[in-house]
Formats: structure tokens, C-alpha cells, sequence
């Protein structure tokens, strides 16, 4: 019975009830500053994850150009 109280999104009346408690919680002067922070953080993550990404991908390559290049050389007499 009360599981279903947690399933799903909230609807048009709960949003609005949302909104209004974070202006009166925050009012209108912070919360330009609270999404900044987190357009600032969002964005940071990002970065951190292309970087690690980006060193993945240059040790796989790394890898295989040092493995053909072993290659070569053991078949070269």
C-alpha cells in the first residue's frame, strides 16, 4: 500500500510545491549561485571523465604500437 507512494515521478502540483520551497528555502538571490555551482561541478566531472577516457585510450594504443613493434622485430632475422 505505501510502496506505491515512492513509484514514479511527481506529478504538475508536486513540482510546483518543490519550486516553491527551494525559493523560500533559498530565495531568489542564491539560487543563480547554487545552479552556477553546479553547472561548475557538472563540468569539472565531465573534464575528469574525458581525461581519464583520454589516458585509457593512449595506454591501449600505447600497448598495441609497442606490441607490433616487438612483433617486427622478433620476425626480422
Amino acid at each position: 500500500m505505501f510502496t506505491n507512494l515512492f513509484i514514479g515521478m511527481p506529478g504538475g502540483s508536486e513540482w510546483i510545491l518543490i519550486v516553491l520551497a527551494v525559493l523560500i528555502l533559498f530565495g531568489g538571490r542564491k539560487i543563480p549561485e547554487f545552479m552556477r555551482g553546479i553547472g561548475k561541478g557538472i563540468r569539472e566531472f565531465n573534464d575528469a571523465k574525458d581525461n581519464v577516457k583520454k589516458e585509457i585510450e593512449e595506454g591501449m594504443t600505447e600497448k598495441e604500437v609497442k606490441k607490433a613493434t616487438q612483433n617486427s622485430s622478433v620476425q626480422q632475422p
